[in-house]
């Protein structure tokens, strides 16, 4: 866009208690200042924006990440957002004051300067199809659960551990149903020894654990079982952590489920779906999530490579004189490069190809999560070719077109 279709250019610093900005309108002078962070007041500010500007377009930079805002900044369609990176920002105001001093309204002059000066480096930003934000927000949503669930039965491990660590024999997952029960009804190991044989194995009966054997199994460990420790002073408070995380850990996994629920019927839902629901080892988790890493927009990733570095897969190159590292990229968004390694490393079992590819890159020495991250660079290539041209993945068409190209994979892809 021409910078003269600007009638004014804005940066905003995103604060908890306030926002500091930095304006400028046409030729003139920098305003500067600060206003309270509410919406009241930012809309309203806004609004005063707009009548000055005379309804014309105004650019707007902020540091990406503050999502909040952003979707504030929306409501006003004749603001264009120009996110910056929170590292260039960082090293653009660090280059000129070198102390490390830092102040929200000349951070927001910093990012005025870069929106004024190098806008030909920034990428305006355009929201995707309200279909994929909210499937995008819902699969966010259930992975910071699941992330939470996780070190809360950590938590919990490291306390059974101190106390009652037959309960860990016991309990395969910790966050299962009947993990959760048996330390709900016997939380330490002097009330599940004073329990009836018969009591357990019905117990275990109710949790669809049926197995003559394995039943017997545990209830003989349970009879030859000797406490960790009997300090009541060690053994209460402990019981009373156990119940704690025990409760949370039941109530999170109810809430996990129903956002699993929404996941399913928003992905269902969404006009896109075809084209990932049916990706090798995908399934109900991941299908949903490179849906979303991909979106709608096909703009946004003019090419595999642009898809590839945003999201940390491609690795990164520095060379100075007869050096040269390969290093991968530290600054990319961290759950949609978990996304596709996850992916990468589930289609292993389920895809020939993917199986032959990481057979023979660790057969050549590299680690298990280097050769994922090459499978998922290879992946996105071929998904963002089917994405763009709207065709969903063909495994037969695509083990043809290896065999065709004489490819080093083909000998290995009829091996088990």
């Amino acid at each position: 866009m021409n910078p003269d279709d600007y009638a004014a250019l804005v940066a905003l610093d995103w604060g908890e208690t306030e926002h500091a900005f930095a304006l400028q309108l046409g030729e003139g002078s920098i305003e500067k200042g600060t206003i309270p962070a509410s919406a009241e007041t930012l809309h309203g500010w806004l609004e005063q924006l707009h009548e000055r500007t005379g309804g014309c377009l105004v650019a707007l930079a902020l540091e990406s990440g503050k999502s909040a805002v952003v979707h504030a900044l929306f409501a006003h369609d004749w603001l264009v957002i120009y996110p910056v990176h929170p590292s260039t920002s960082e090293r653009f105001r660090t280059a000129f004051t070198p102390s490390g001093a830092k102040d929200d309204v000349p951070d927001a002059v910093v990012l005025l300067t870069i929106l004024t000066k190098h806008r030909d480096q920034l990428r305006p930003l355009r929201l995707d199809s309200a279909a994929t934000r909210k499937l995008a927000a819902l699969v966010a949503a259930r992975r910071k659960a699941v992330d939470h669930r996780t070190q809360l039965s950590v938590e919990l491990g490291s306390i059974l551990k101190s106390y009652y660590p037959q309960a860990l024999a016991l309990c395969d997952e910790l966050t299962s149903a009947v993990a959760l029960d048996l330390l709900a009804r016997w939380p330490e190991l002097e009330r599940l020894q004073a329990a009836r044989p018969s009591t357990v194995q019905a117990f275990y009966a109710a949790h669809n654990s049926r197995r003559t054997e394995v039943i017997a199994g545990r209830v003989a460990f349970i009879a030859q079982a000797r406490p960790l420790t009997t300090d009541r002073a060690v053994i209460e408070p402990a019981i009373l952590q156990v119940q704690l995380l025990v409760a949370v850990l039941r109530t999170l996994q109810k809430h996990i489920v129903e956002l699993e629920q929404h996941v399913a019927a928003a992905f269902a839902a969404h006009p896109e779906a075809n084209l990932f629901r049916a990706l090798p080892g995908a399934g109900p988790t991941l299908a949903p999530r490179l849906l979303v890493a991909f979106g709608t927009d096909r703009a946004r990733y003019p090419s595999a490579s642009s898809l590839q570095k945003y999201a940390g897969i491609a690795p990164v190159k520095q060379k100075s004189g007869r050096q040269l590292w390969v290093h991968w990229r530290w600054n990319a968004p961290k759950f949609l490069r978990q996304s596709f390694v996850e992916w990468a490393g589930q289609s292993v079992p389920k895809c020939a190809w993917a199986k032959a590819y990481y057979r023979q890159q660790r057969a050549a020495g590299k680690h298990h999560q280097a050769t994922l991250r090459a499978l998922a660079f290879k992946w996105i290539r071929i998904l963002w070719r089917c994405w763009q041209d709207r065709v969903p993945y063909d495994e037969a068409r695509y083990l043809a077109a290896l065999q065709q190209r004489k490819s080093p994979l083909a000998p290995s892809l009829n091996r088990p």
